[in-house]
């Protein structure tokens, strides 16, 4: 019964994660509560102590990790099963394994007491809720009509956003979320629809074919949107007991064997580049060979059956291990340091409120004074880091969109040798034929699309890898800036008290940089929603996405719309000249290439030129976020500091505050507070040693 191990393990540690997640949100929901009511009681006392960034953050937090899901997107080509797999998955034929993937449509199947489809728009029209068999009837298209809107430009859906199908499933009520994207097919456009799922998902399930092993469409998305991008991909090899049964003798073991080492070559030869992790070789740990069919059948009689020999329970046990091991982890443990940060934030406040409650009006308005030189020293090192950013925001933007303009403009030296591998079967007397010319147009046009898709796509990790050494440069600069500003802030809080900062016993560099700096270097990236950042320790934003909307895809399909405008005419006429006779000759594929070359040649600076003011706005964008974001939570956290010095002076100025009852309520604010950080250090502690 190794399936039903694999599958009640893999439910249990679910429910291990759901409910620290419940636990952790919780203990945080309360933190927030007890500063929100802390500094609404000291409006009225000594005054509040300038948390409000904190109950934000802190709050943000919470809503997220109780919403907390695991996202996984599942991509296939046609005929590969992928339908089936998903109802293997999730132990029930909800999706018919006849439906026609060509669709525009991101599906996210999630958990809900009751089965229905919800339909979002994207032109303001409000949700729509049908039934799950008017929802494939009415938002599946077959291929020919797909190929047709395809060539003209035109969207399957327009107006439709994106579905979602809810459905009581024991794998989705554990807190599993399935995005079933278009995936892979013949269109560039659809194969584009994807890129903006992939970063906002924990794993990619990639399903592929043993009786088709690698195709070239495989092998190009691969290579030009999985490669090199940090992704965490299980491949999942379908219909492997196919192998058996396409042998002449299926009872030969010895031929069973040879055929299945063979095919393992095959895949291994095609994916284990995709299956480094730091260095490290995981290809048996993310790839699997499955029967989907097998697997659903027994699964349609006997939701725990065995499932031995499918390959299902190798595959859950590592997604597991995966899911609840590594990223359930990664994500409490940023749950941690937020409430760690709280807690110092607080218990700092405090150290420097209580010394202060014994001074007069005059002897506070000194102390105040006294550390003026220190808030424009924190002002300065915000000018500083700003303007290191925007340093580099001005040379990256150049430098990338430089490198652009130059790869555009080398294509044509490679051109005619790029060129020759993309190009269709094509009968080049079918482009005299009136009633064939359109497949030889439409092939024609396949092959510059691809070829474009794929010459920018690789350009594109480029950019990437340049934009992640940036943020990663940035990163050091955010924690050497906060280094240098924490010094300030404790001269100002031994300035005020009277007292020697000493170190926390315990505490990490981590936990004593400030805030800003902690999101800054990327720590926060789970905290504030997004999945992306958590890949990349230089940035707590979604900078993959606004670098991939704007350069890849929009870019993308620019070029091909006018490239195939203004490209394909010319050739035409080029064909033409050729004469009948040359296009019979075994020449004539080179020379369609040559004519292709000299059209493309001409409409490269174009593009080099447009296209590249792109790429530089781009860049400079995610700059321009990431600098904003850091220079508001800097200027947030001065002016809570002097907020925090001006309100104490006012309620001094008003009346007298009580002291012993302040010194109470201080007191007991920080207590509270820390006895949740502790309930939320106990559950982390707890799933670890649990699920580990």
């Amino acid at each position: 019964m190794t399936y039903k191990v694999e599958t009640e393990n893999f439910f249990k540690d679910l429910d291990k994660v759901a409910k620290a997640r419940y636990q952790v949100a919780g203990s945080l929901g309360k933190i927030a509560a007890t500063l929100k009511t802390a500094e609404s009681a000291g409006e009225s006392a000594s005054g509040s102590l300038g948390l409000e960034r904190d109950i934000e953050d802190i709050n943000l937090a919470s809503d997220k990790l109780r919403k907390g899901v695991f996202r996984l997107l599942v991509l296939g080509d046609m005929k590969r099963g992928k339908s089936t797999f998903l109802n293997a998955l999730i132990g029930e034929n909800l999706l018919p394994s006849d439906v026609n993937p060509c669709t525009a449509i991101l599906t996210v199947l999630r958990y809900g007491k009751d089965k229905k489809v919800t339909v979002y728009f994207s032109d303001g029209k409000p949700p729509e809720t049908i039934d799950f068999k008017d929802f494939k009837q009415r938002y599946t298209i077959d291929p020919g009509e797909a190929k047709r809107l395809e060539q003209e430009k035109k969207q399957a859906f327009p107006d439709v956003s994106h579905a979602i199908v809810e459905y009581p499933l024991p794998l989705l009520e554990k807190g599993v979320e399935i995005v079933d994207s278009p995936g892979l097919n013949d269109t560039e456009a659809r194969n584009e629809l994807s890129l903006g799922y992939i970063n906002n998902c924990h794993a990619i399930l990639f399903v592929l074919r043993a009786s088709q092993p690698c195709t070239l469409g495989e092998r190009r998305y691969l290579e030009n949107y999985i490669k090199g991008r940090g992704l965490s991909v299980f491949f999942l090899i379908n219909a492997w007991d196919q192998v058996k049964e396409a042998l002449i003798d299926p009872d030969d073991e010895e031929e069973l064997q040879a055929a299945e080492t063979k095919l393992r070559k095959v895949f291994k030869a095609n994916l284990a580049e995709y299956c480094y992790v730091d260095g490290y070789d995981i290809y048996d740990e993310r790839v699997f060979e499955i029967s989907a069919i097998k697997a659903l059948r027994k699964r349609i009689k006997n939701p725990m059956v065995s499932l031995e020999g499918t390959g299902f329970p190798e595959f859950m046990g590592a997604l597991n291990t995966f899911l609840t091991k590594e990223r359930a982890i990664a994500e409490l443990r940023q749950a941690r340091t937020l409430a760690r940060q709280t807690q110092n934030h607080v218990r700092e406040a405090v150290e420097r409120r209580l010394p202060l409650l014994e001074q007069d009006v005059n002897g506070l308005k000194q102390r105040i004074s006294s550390v003026e030189p220190e808030f424009n020293k924190l002002t300065e090192i915000r000018n500083q880091f700003q303007q290191e950013i925007r340093n580099l925001s001005a040379t990256k933007s150049k430098a990338i969109a430089d490198s652009f303009r130059s790869y555009v403009l080398n294509l044509g030296n490679t051109f005619e040798t790029d060129f020759l591998r993309y190009q269709p079967e094509l009968r080049f007397l079918d482009f005299l034929s009136q009633s064939r010319r359109k497949d030889f147009e439409d092939g024609l046009k396949k092959a510059f699309e691809q070829y474009i898709s794929d010459k920018l796509a690789a350009w594109s990790l480029t950019a990437e890898q340049e934009m992640t050494a940036a943020f990663g440069q940035l990163s050091k600069s955010a924690a050497n800036y906060g280094a240098s500003y924490t010094k300030v802030t404790d001269i100002i809080t031994e300035k005020l008290t009277g007292k020697k900062v000493q170190p926390i016993i315990g505490t990490s560099t981590e936990d004593n940089s400030p805030a800003w700096a902690k999101w800054a270097m990327g720590l926060f990236s789970l905290a504030r929603g997004n999945l992306a950042g958590v890949a990349m320790a230089g940035a707590g934003f979604d900078w993959k996405n606004i670098l991939l909307n704007l350069i890849t895809v929009f870019s993308i399909s620019a070029i091909i719309a006018s490239f195939t405008g203004i490209v394909l005419g010319p050739l035409y006429l080029a064909l033409l000249g050729m004469g009948v006779g040359v296009l019979q000759a075994d020449g004539a594929r080179k020379e369609l290439v040559k004519a292709a070359k000299k059209e493309l040649v001409k409409y490269l600076p174009q593009v080099a030129n447009e296209q590249g003011q792109m790429i530089h706005d781009a860049i400079k964008e995610c700059f321009d976020t990431y600098e904003k974001e850091v220079s508001e939570r800097i200027d947030d956290d001065i002016k809570s500091r002097k907020a925090e010095l001006d309100n104490l002076l006012k309620q001094k100025e008003t009346y007298e505050v009580n002291r012993e009852t302040e010194l109470k309520r201080l007191k007991s604010l920080e207590n509270e507070v820390t006895s949740e950080v502790r309930s939320v250090e106990s559950v982390y502690q707890d799933l670890l040693e649990s699920v580990i």
